[in-house]
């Protein structure tokens, strides 16, 4: 019985290692870009907004508990106490506030199906309070003693009421979202036919469902795939899904395939994996079973997890914060040498201080960089189709000095500030780039797939020797090999230890013309 359930493991896992080790293959050449119908293009632009992060929401929901319950202690202890005898009980309450918050996260309490039957989670929530409040009141006896009666009376009875008042507040407000596509997870059926049917109904049939079915895309244009199913219309080809994700803010891509299809699963996952999102096989109706770490749920709905979303969630929230605090400290320390440059590059050449440049952001979105002008006005290449070579008369010579000091680079750090890119991350090359006649794109397969977090002013590319001019094939397939593995295994500890070793890198400049 165990024989299978450890086959079919192996099977997913060799699935992803096949997608990895062919993510820097050579890419096909003379591909053209699919173009959406316009059915799909309004689609897609109905969803380009974002919207809350349930894992966020649900955070967000914890530390307002923590804070409320911790004000309800506060005020039974300042209120019925003198000031002195109150002050020194004042780290209980926090304690409590804490341990409820954690007794109420061991009950599910925070979970958006949950949050939305106030009723139903009445005795779980009431529950997490008293084992917080209890636990608290324990260590307060051993440690301190004396809260009294009536304190402990008023600050239970205010814990009770604030969550029972909150949730049915939430629960409104939750239905309120959900109902306006506020708080919701919007996702895309992958392949068509009876197997794409049967997962729809499947999955409207969850009570607790925050899925929002976008439409399906599939290749097969003959009737084992209408344009209809379900009630949901296909949108195009799979090729074209990948256009689609691009501008729709789309979180899941379901391959409602059969597992057995082992093949055409791997020919999905090498043309979608590039994509900033969660793919899922669907697994409801495999006979296969897995081990649980290979789940995820949607309701009682299994599915596969293949790839998932690179720096999500409180991820995502803590990198922008890092960001924030080390872009603002390095624009304070480095605002001389900023100044100086930007005097010694009016002063030397006419033209502007800044030059902009359109280059790929996040999710192939096209964002605007700014760096030092290095080049001669009438000579500036702004589409940058001929990369900047040694001895490069294009360049200045106080351009010269700042490209190869990587001094140039240093407006980006208002790029970090405005959010198109981060500190750390694979480096964002112009739209137009190439290596001799070809872009980077038909060079390398997996080229886009560097896309799926955001660019930064350095990375682990760089870091390890690969800066400067790329004039040969190889030189970009190990620039975006590193670019993957930073995406696959970043942390902020990563990203410290980058930044930290950047200016030692840049003392080799061997590469920087």
């Amino acid at each position: 019985m165990n024989q299978p359930e450890k086959q079919s493991e192996i099977d997913i896992d060799a699935l992803r290692r096949q997608v990895s080790e062919g993510s820097i293959d050579a890419a096909r050449p003379g591909e053209a870009k699919p173009e959406l119908n316009d059915f799909a293009k309004r689609v897609a632009a109905q969803y380009r907004d974002d919207r809350y992060s349930p894992a966020i929401m649900r955070g967000m929901f914890r530390l307002l508990d923590f804070l409320m319950l911790a004000l309800a202690g506060g005020i039974a202890n300042f209120g019925l106490r003198d000031g002195e005898a109150a002050l020194a009980q004042s780290g209980m309450t926090f304690l409590a506030a804490g341990f409820a918050v954690l007794s109420m996260q061991a009950f599910d309490c925070y979970l958006i199906q949950n949050l939305r039957t106030p009723r139903r989670m009445a005795w779980r929530n009431a529950t997490g309070w008293l084992i917080g409040f209890t636990a608290t009141l324990g260590i307060d006896e051993l440690v301190i003693g004396g809260i009294g009666l009536a304190t402990i009376a008023l600050w239970f009875g205010l814990g009770l009421v604030y969550l029972a008042a909150q949730r049915f507040s939430l629960a409104i407000l939750l239905r309120h979202w959900l109902r306006n596509g506020i708080l919701e997870r919007r996702a895309v059926i992958v392949c068509g036919g009876k197997p794409a049917q049967d997962l729809i109904r499947s999955l409207e049939s969850q009570p607790d469902n925050d899925i929002r079915i976008l439409g399906i895309f599939d290749d097969r244009l003959d009737h084992r795939s209408p344009e209809l199913i379900a009630g949901y219309p296909k949108l195009g080809t799979v090729a074209e899904l990948v256009e689609f994700t691009r501008l729709a803010r789309v979180d899941m891509l379901i391959i409602s395939l059969p597992l057995t299809a082992e093949q055409r699963i791997l020919q999905l996952l090498r043309k979608l994996w590039i994509l900033p999102v969660d793919i899922r096989i669907a697994a409801h109706s495999s006979k296969l079973r897995f081990r649980p770490r290979a789940y995820s749920h949607i309701g009682r709905m299994a599915m596969l997890d293949v790839f998932d979303k690179p720096i999500r969630d409180w991820d995502s929230v803590a990198k922008r914060a890092f960001d924030l605090a080390f872009a603002t400290l390095a624009i304070v320390c480095l605002w001389p040498v900023m100044l100086g440059a930007a005097i010694a590059v009016k002063a030397t050449s006419k033209g502007p201080v800044f030059f902009k440049q359109k280059r790929h952001g996040f999710n192939n979105e096209i964002i605007d960089v700014f760096k030092f002008r290095s080049m001669y006005t009438d000579m500036g290449d702004q589409s940058a189709t001929r990369a900047v070579t040694k001895g490069d008369p294009r360049v200045t010579p106080v351009g010269r000095f700042l490209r190869k000091s990587s001094i140039d680079e240093l407006p980006q750090l208002f790029n970090v500030i405005r959010g198109d890119l981060s500190l750390v991350g694979p480096r964002p090359h112009a739209v137009a780039a190439r290596t001799h006649d070809r872009i980077y794109n038909q060079i390398v397969e997996g080229y886009f797939g560097r896309h799926r977090v955001k660019p930064g002013v350095t990375g682990w590319a760089q870091i390890n020797g690969w800066r400067g001019e790329i004039d040969s094939d190889e030189k970009i397939k190990f620039r975006t090999a590193y670019d993957l593995y930073y995406i696959e295994n970043w942390s902020l500890l990563l990203d410290l230890k980058i930044l930290f070793l950047t200016p030692f890198r840049l003392l080799n400049t061997e590469n920087a013309y």
